[in-house]
């Protein structure tokens, strides 16, 4: 149950209060309508001179304040909802939490109302699929179950009226900052790689926002081979419990691969699960990611004979290492998700061979160091082509391993990997960087890049 911890802050009042909502997005709104719902006057502030869901606020009755901010814009009130695409150091929140203004985030506003037990899922990447696959096999095993946060659904919506049985949660460390009283039945830090430095100022910044989602777990879901993850052990209290997860570790983990019956097996501890082969989704990225679902699973009392409907059927998510094509012995992957440099770490060397990789990589970069890319792309990638904003910096980082050339944009991308391919290459989009300098989104330029290529082997 997500109840508030003994001595922890205690949920601020709605009915009556006066709450302003920072940021109207699809969160904002959301806060705007759960807050407005319970008898709150609301207000709902955002420095965009035109922000998305105007309307549809002032449709609620809620007062809307859009354009810059003043210092004192935040005076009138002592409870601020910030949507988590909104930086912390505004100086009218910085002004406020001065004179003891609460701020807090939907996902805390979550924590007060929800009562099913809670999977909350993070890592810098793929927290979407271990968050999906878990809801997945909650379902096969018929359960009534909530997923959302990150990922689609704004929490504040997967509240109703009734409770279901269980919710999950993918939560970014930009709503980790912002938690006080949520406690998952089950916590998962699945790795923590670079990402976000231009917001949260330094790696230990953003890894300490990570290890918000350990206070108030019953179960923790740990990361055995990242050492990031594995240095948080210490900060999860007793009687708390430690699930170690690692593909092929030999040391503590509890779910890993190992042999069965002459197979390569999925294990959660003493159990043998389902064979890796009759997985649908490939890489040592993804047996990571369903290491981490089956353990989650399995602390929600799930039982075996689910988890592996679920999985065999699991086949991966849009943008996410999809094979958009396989033609003339050249596979093309879609990865337009991974937007750091760790998610594309992981695609690389889950997927591509020794001497086999066309790269196609660049965007906004976050204030990311790329030479964290070199490891991964030294003898496996051969060329890489770079575009977007941050091309320059990732040729620097990596341009004594391979074969670098600029292009203009995702079309020109595609048609320069396939002049290059050879029989038994992978192109892979990953490009270790968000998408916002050339398109709305990542799913905007994965389509592109999954466009492109349809024209290029149509041709």
């Amino acid at each position: 149950m997500n109840a508030v911890a003994a001595g922890r802050s205690r949920p601020a009042s709605i009915t009556g209060a006066r709450w302003a909502v920072f940021g109207l997005g699809a969160t904002g709104l959301s806060c705007a309508r759960f807050l407005a719902a319970r008898g709150a006057h609301v207000a709902a502030f955002d420095t965009r001179a035109t922000p998305p869901n105007c309307d549809a606020a002032r449709a609620l009755g809620v007062e809307v304040h859009c354009g810059a901010l003043a210092a004192t814009s935040f005076d009138d009130y002592a409870q601020i909802a910030v949507s988590p695409g909104v930086a912390l150091d505004e100086p009218a929140l910085i002004r406020a939490r001065a004179r003891g203004a609460r701020i807090v985030g939907d996902v805390e506003i979550f924590a007060w109302h929800a009562r099913a037990p809670l999977a909350a899922v993070t890592g810098s990447n793929g927290k979407s699929t271990v968050t999906t696959l878990v809801w997945r096999i909650l379902e096969a095993a018929g359960r009534r179950v909530r997923a959302g946060a990150n990922l689609g659904t704004p929490a504040l919506d997967l509240i109703e009226s009734s409770e279901p049985e269980a919710y999950v949660l993918e939560l970014s460390s930009f709503q980790l900052d912002l938690i006080e009283t949520l406690a998952p039945a089950v916590a998962v830090v699945l790795n923590i790689t670079a990402d976000h430095i231009d917001r949260h100022g330094s790696f230990a910044a953003y890894r300490e926002a990570k290890a918000r989602i350990l206070r108030g777990a019953r179960h923790v879901v740990l990361n055995a081979d990242d050492p990031a993850v594995a240095s948080l052990a210490e900060r999860v209290v007793t009687p708390a419990t430690i699930d170690w997860i690692a593909p092929d570790s030999r040391n503590r983990a509890h779910y890993r691969i190992a042999m069965h019956a002459g197979e390569r097996w999925l294990w959660a501890a003493a159990t043998p699960v389902m064979p890796v082969n009759e997985l649908r989704v490939a890489g040592r990225h993804n047996e990571f990611n369903v290491l981490a679902a089956v353990a989650t699973a399995t602390r929600l009392g799930v039982d075996v004979a689910a988890q592996r409907r679920a999985l065999a059927t699991f086949e991966g998510l849009a943008h996410r290492c999809r094979l958009v094509a396989a033609a003339h012995g050249v596979r093309w992957i879609n990865d337009s998700k991974g937007t750091n440099i760790g998610a594309t770490v992981a695609a690389i060397t889950g997927l591509v061979g020794v001497g086999r990789g066309i790269l196609i990589a660049g965007g906004q970069g976050k204030g990311a160091d790329f030479r964290e890319l070199r490891a991964a792309v030294a003898g496996r990638v051969r060329v890489v082509l770079l575009l977007g904003e941050d091309a320059r910096t990732i040729a620097a980082a990596i341009d004594d391993l391979c074969d670098i050339r600029f292009v203009d944009d995702i079309a020109s991308a595609v048609r320069m990997a396939a002049d290059c391919a050879r029989p038994g290459d992978v192109v892979l989009l990953s490009p270790a960087c968000a998408s916002l300098d050339m398109f709305r989104n990542y799913e905007e330029r994965g389509r592109a890049f999954e466009a492109a290529v349809s024209e290029v082997l149509a041709a």
